[in-house]
């Protein structure tokens, strides 16, 4: 395989500003908005201050996508944050990234995805005790032949399947406003929450609006020039930030804030109050689809991060190649969809067991994005004559808050997985992928000069 800069063997700009939304929103909206907004505000525990916490979120959101927009013109690369990371800290920080997000981050996110869809599908088509399992296999083998198939097919199902998703969290809306008003016991702001609580309500929150990152990962493949990216990174943000609060106010007002908060199902329980049982089983397909939204999404950006890795280290070479014609590194999502499958077989032997070794990879996951926020500022230094056609607002402020939000998410997360004597399982893949960067480390290609760099 060739690496040089030939314009055959690297990304080029094949997505239109849909598509780039679609795949953005198809991301951040999974089925996590279908729990968390139970979690939220059983833990904030007041009206006013629920919705506080969800446009905070959305606050820091955009703080942390624009600090990216600024990094994406700057530096567009099918490498996304490894690029910027690589540029700042040097390959072999990036690497430690990169190896986290094949190896758990991404790959993991695909495969709890999986199940999700294959937990569904079980219920409408059950394949004996093993259905889930072999529901979520079939599905991480067909997206990834989607996938293969071309980056036009792959963005054209993430439009049609983002379209339904949306289109089944508007159901959920409807049927909060359509069922009858849940009587409030107090009103908004009647009660303050304790600081601990509402930062662990900002965890959730947080949680649901993740994946926004990955926009990066599509910087080079954007058309329309370096800027491109930012009226996408807006727009995403902005209708993922409407379709939260549209929905949670809807579930408020179907529900009330007690009948949210002891929900276990709050989209299913407000969907049977408006429209019986048939409501309540129509949310499953949503559901579905909105499983297969986010891990087809994933997908797309995820084998980015291979790609990128397979032209940096000779020994991890044979992911670095690129299908001109179909626009896809073909290498790099079969190993994606070999990791994701053998996590599959992972979770049928010990289910619990594998969603824990997931959640508990946050820690790795907001410190490596904190180092992103700092790179902003590493950058701007070393780098000070870099064209930059886009520049974050209220530079250093905005940076400040989103590095700061990502540092108190890394310390949550490994204070819970400390709680649940669970953090060992972060520290044994970045050991992993220490031995890993040893291994391959005196085998790194050659610097280039490859397009977009």
């Amino acid at each position: 395989m060739k690496h040089d800069a030939a314009a055959g063997d690297a990304p080029q700009p094949l997505l239109g500003r849909v598509d780039a939304i679609a795949i953005i929103v198809g991301i951040v909206i999974g089925a996590g908005i279908f729990g968390t907004p139970s979690m939220v505000a059983g833990v904030a525990g007041d009206v006013g201050w629920v919705f506080v916490a969800w446009v905070l979120g959305a606050l820091v959101t955009l703080a942390g996508a624009l600090c990216y927009a600024e990094l994406a013109t700057a530096y567009p690369h099918a490498g996304g944050d490894y690029h910027f990371l690589t540029r700042a800290f040097g390959l072999r920080a990036a690497f430690l990234y990169a190896w986290a997000r094949a190896t758990v981050i991404n790959t993991g996110a695909i495969a709890v995805l999986a199940y999700l869809f294959g937990n569904y599908m079980q219920k409408v088509l059950p394949l004996g005790d093993a259905g889930g399992a072999l529901w979520a296999a079939a599905i991480v083998v067909a997206l990834t032949l989607v996938n293969i198939a071309g980056l036009r097919m792959s963005a054209g199902a993430q439009k049609l399947l983002t379209a339904v998703e949306v289109a089944g969290l508007l159901a959920v809306a409807i049927a909060g406003f359509l069922a009858p008003a849940a009587a409030s016991a107090a009103p908004a702001f009647s009660s303050t929450p304790p600081l601990g609580l509402f930062g662990l309500a900002m965890v959730f929150v947080l949680f649901t609006f993740g994946g926004w990152n990955e926009a990066a990962y599509i910087s080079a493949e954007l058309k329309g020039g370096r800027r491109a990216i930012v009226p996408v990174i807006v727009w995403s943000l902005a209708i993922i930030a409407g379709v939260y609060l549209v929905v949670n106010f809807a579930l408020l007002h179907g529900l009330g804030l007690k009948g949210l908060a002891d929900s276990k199902a709050a989209g299913a329980d407000v969907m049977q109050r408006a429209f019986g049982d048939a409501g309540a089983a129509a949310l499953a397909l949503f559901v579905a689809v909105a499983a297969l939204t986010s891990i087809n999404a994933t997908m797309i950006v995820g084998a980015r991060t291979n790609y990128a890795m397979g032209r940096d280290w000779s020994a991890l070479r044979f992911m670095g190649g690129w299908h001109a014609t179909r626009g896809t590194p073909t290498a790099a999502l079969l190993v994606q969809g070999a990791i994701a499958l053998a996590l599959v077989a992972f979770g049928a032997l010990q289910h619990d067991g594998f969603k824990s070794m997931v959640e508990f990879t946050a820690p790795v996951f907001w410190g490596f994005l904190f180092l992103v926020g700092v790179a902003l500022f590493v950058l701007r230094a070393k780098d000070a004559g870099a064209e930059r056609p886009f520049r974050v607002p209220l530079y250093p402020l905005t940076p400040i808050v989103f590095c700061a939000a990502c540092a108190w998410l890394c310390y949550s997360s490994i204070t819970y997985a400390m709680s649940r004597n669970a953090v060992h399982v972060s520290l044994i893949v970045m050991a992993v992928g220490v031995v890993a960067l040893l291994v391959t480390g005196a085998r790194r290609t050659p610097p280039r000069v490859s397009l977009r760099d």
